[in-house]
């Protein structure tokens, strides 16, 4: 059940009306369910449980989909690992009480920096993604006097048939390393003497529906596997990466335990630990981002509805084509119109949703749905947009777990010429 509910003709997070969170805290706002995150975690341990795997797996949240602290305490309250692609995710990470050993680092980029950070902090895994990363990686573990934990992020060229723009797997992507040079780099590794081989990763792509490609990753990755232990190289863990799509608008609703079944089959009486890194699935429908009506616009080929969230609160549609459920927070019983919800930016790609059947008047507050995830995460402050609050719902109690920026704050970084 969805933890965003109408009562009495009002939509609710949780015991608390949304009415009420736009009066104490303003719009636009993003505003989180605790229930809904734990849900979504738990679902994912029921799946894990189901394959006899308890205790043999660990959930790496992927700190990028939605990395406030709030977000990323209640995970590491509930046991949760943390997938991070930077120096500033791990910082959050830890900031959030998170246990840095639970910690696996992807990304094609890492500095020096980020690096001396995570074996400063004694992360579980590098997740490397290059044959040079594993050299500089290397020689920053030997700078330090420690050995750098690593898996190869091995690309298994699996076609994830989801937006081109979130497919990782393919053989055209930046990510990972090449299926076929994976034995070669494994071997290199083992010579390495600042270098402890931990593990295998892969991840296929992101919004993922069905569950076949990533038992097909699942099974590719298997075969690397008992290739090199028949070289002598014995890894402890196995990580699948994550992926699984939410429902948007009319996408088909897999729970983990559907999604996973297939390649956790692939992996049953193995006795490697089995790593995932879901994001969007435990958070993207645990969100919402509420905003409120400034003007509607009757043009002549048109109507829109503009409201005070943007494109810089919530890019998925501008930079996707993304498709957000609008619902207005109190609906009205007037017949509806036909609108463009878009946003005061200076930008035609402005919009946060098109052709929108609703009935509004000025100053109505509208909650834009399943925007948990890669929301908060991915705004800026283009026009010089202060970026919204965020709220967390436990029960009937809403706390701000993030203020709304201030004017001030934006320009505290910059001077001019003298």
């Amino acid at each position: 059940m969805s933890a965003f509910q109408s009562r009495g003709g009002r939509l609710h997070a949780e015991g608390v009306p949304l009415e009420d969170i736009a009066a104490q805290y303003g719009t636009p706002c993003y505003v989180y369910s605790r229930a809904a995150l734990t849900a979504a975690y738990d679902d994912y341990h029921a799946a894990l449980a189901a394959h006899g795997r308890a205790d043999n797996a660990t959930v790496c949240y992927a700190v990028k989909a939605s990395s406030n602290l709030a977000v990323l305490n209640v995970f590491a309250r509930l046991g949760a690992g943390f997938d991070i692609v930077s120096g500033g995710e791990l910082a959050r990470v830890l900031a959030a009480g998170g246990d840095a050993a639970k910690v696996v680092f992807s990304g094609v980029g890492k500095s020096r920096d980020e690096m001396r950070a995570a074996l400063e902090a004694g992360i579980r895994c590098f997740n490397v993604e290059s044959p040079a990363e594993l050299e500089q990686l290397d020689a920053v573990a030997a700078s330090l006097g420690k050995r750098a934990p690593i898996a190869f992020r091995v690309n298994p060229d699996v076609d994830p048939k989801t937006h081109p723009y979130i497919s990782t797997g393919l053989k055209t992507s930046k990510f990972g390393v090449a299926y076929a040079d994976a034995l070669a780099l494994y071997r290199r590794a083992r010579d390495l003497a600042n270098i402890e081989i931990r593990g295998i990763a892969c991840h296929i792509g992101s919004q993922l529906l069905d569950p076949a490609p990533a038992a097909e990753a699942a099974q590719k990755v298997l075969a690397l596997v008992d290739a090199l232990a028949a070289e002598g190289i014995a890894l402890a863990h196995i990580d699948i990466g994550g992926g699984m799509g939410i429902r948007y608008r009319d996408e088909p609703a897999l729970s983990a335990t559907d999604y996973l079944e297939p390649a956790l089959k692939v992996l049953d009486g193995r006795n490697e630990h089995v790593l995932l890194e879901p994001g969007r699935s435990l958070v993207g429908n645990a969100g919402l981002l509420l905003t409120r009506v400034e003007v509607l616009k009757h043009a002549e080929e048109r109507n829109f509805a503009v409201v005070d969230a943007a494109m810089n609160d919530l890019a998925r549609p501008a930079l996707y084509d993304a498709w957000h459920e609008i619902v207005a927070v109190s609906p009205r019983s007037d017949a509806p119109t036909t609108y463009d919800v878009v946003g005061p930016i200076c930008e035609s790609g402005d919009f946060l949703g098109h052709g929108r059947e609703l009935a509004l008047a000025q100053g109505d507050l509208l909650a834009v749905m399943s925007a948990g995830a890669y929301g908060m995460a991915m705004s800026s402050n283009y026009n010089t947009r202060p970026r919204a609050a965020e709220v967390m719902v436990d029960g009937d109690n809403a706390h701000l777990v993030r203020r709304r920026e201030e004017l001030p704050q934006l320009l505290a970084l910059e001077s001019v010429l003298p």
